[in-house]
């Protein structure tokens, strides 16, 4: 069915070719594409979050029973994303909708949402607090969820109302509980 609409369509097909021998075709229906070879993009070392990635630690990780994660730092703001096992149980990422920068968010409010071959899902921020960095590279590359949920793929990087909703927080799992909430399922 989906090559029979891609056909019948009097929209031309772009192909695109890059360095490498790959190359791949672009419908103006879709909205992201694969190509024969994975691409990898280099992380920005002047973007918002590469020092939160790759030069600082986080000082605590939290999880939610809705398989996201709090990356709480120093600075008191925190990076939030989803784990490893909603981005298998997604499948394919196809779409994320990332929250404007900043607007205030509540614990439980929508974040943002997560679309794939498979479903969607929102995804409702764990913490109070204000946007100040989204990942703007997954609105390009969502795949990015699928092959590196917890590091390259975070969402959005929120500044906290207060660090204790994560440290005391009595609804967010510690690794050890959120591992054997995963047993359980």
């Amino acid at each position: 069915m989906f090559k029979s609409l891609l056909r019948s369509s009097s929209i031309p097909l772009r192909t695109l070719a890059g360095p490498s021998t790959s190359a791949a075709t672009v419908s103006p229906f879709l909205r992201t594409f694969s190509t024969a070879t994975p691409q990898y993009y280099k992380a920005d070392k002047d973007s918002h979050a590469y020092k939160y990635l790759h030069e600082k630690t986080p000082v605590e990780t939290k999880f939610t029973e809705e398989h996201e994660y709090v990356k709480l730092y120093d600075d008191d703001s925190a990076l939030i994303g989803i784990t490893q096992y909603a981005a298998q149980a997604l499948g394919d990422v196809t779409f994320v909708e990332l929250p404007e920068l900043g607007t205030r968010v509540e614990i439980g409010e929508t974040l943002g949402s997560v679309e794939s071959v498979k479903s969607a899902s929102e995804i409702y921020s764990p913490v109070s607090g204000e946007v100040v960095g989204v990942n703007e590279h997954l609105e390009s590359e969502p795949g990015v969820l699928n092959h590196d949920p917890t590091v390259e793929g975070w969402i959005a990087h929120i500044k906290l109302d207060d660090p204790k909703q994560v440290t005391e927080s009595e609804t967010l799992l510690s690794t050890e509980d959120y591992a054997k909430s995963l047993e359980e399922d």
